[in-house]
């Protein structure tokens, strides 16, 4: 059998290509667009990059709030800190919630061996000039850790947890933001 037998029929060829123009203009309409530099918004490359670097975050006041905040700070300015003359506010308040995930009964005492944390963030992005909302919304992360006998591993291994969480949250923040501000 030669390799021209294997070959399809002429038909055969011929309706596959017809079906091959036909999907052509489907697939070429599946587009990606990068999230840093949106064309069709009419803002020039880069300025979701400028928008997020000039969000100002105000202060908030509790140990893990402060560390999604700082995080939220070196990613929006690429490490550069706060902005000095900003063009938006973000106000961030964030939530915590311990839960005991598995329980071990050890004796006469019932010791948690597991923990969760499950850690929220409600976000709204002002313009500094005007009281125009121009993102919002809440986002959450969890976050599990072993829970040792010892009682200030126990701490240290939340405080972990906590840390982890925080820098999860600060990272999808800074992803949805940017999304926002590309429409």
């Amino acid at each position: 059998m030669s390799s021209s037998d294997r070959s399809l029929p002429r038909s055969s060829r011929r309706l596959l290509a017809v079906a091959l123009l036909a999907v052509l203009p489907v697939v070429s309409a599946c587009t990606v667009k990068p999230l840093y530099s949106n064309p069709s918004s009419g803002k020039p490359q880069g300025a979701v990059t400028a928008d997020l670097s000039s969000i100002a975050i105000k202060p908030v006041d509790q140990r893990y709030a402060q560390q999604v905040r700082n995080q939220l700070i070196f990613l929006f300015g690429r490490g550069a800190g706060q902005p000095a003359a900003p063009a938006y506010t973000l106000t961030l308040v964030v939530t915590a919630r311990h839960e005991s995930g598995a329980v071990v009964q050890i004796g006469d005492d019932n010791e948690p061996t597991a923990g969760t944390v499950t850690m929220t963030a409600n976000y709204a992005l002002t313009r500094v000039n005007s009281t125009d909302v121009v993102a919002s919304g809440r986002r959450l992360i969890t976050s599990q850790y072993d829970v040792p006998r010892q009682e200030f591993a126990a701490y240290r291994a939340r405080l972990n947890a906590e840390d982890r969480a925080a820098r999860e949250l600060a990272e999808l923040l800074n992803l949805v933001i940017a999304q926002q501000l590309s429409k």
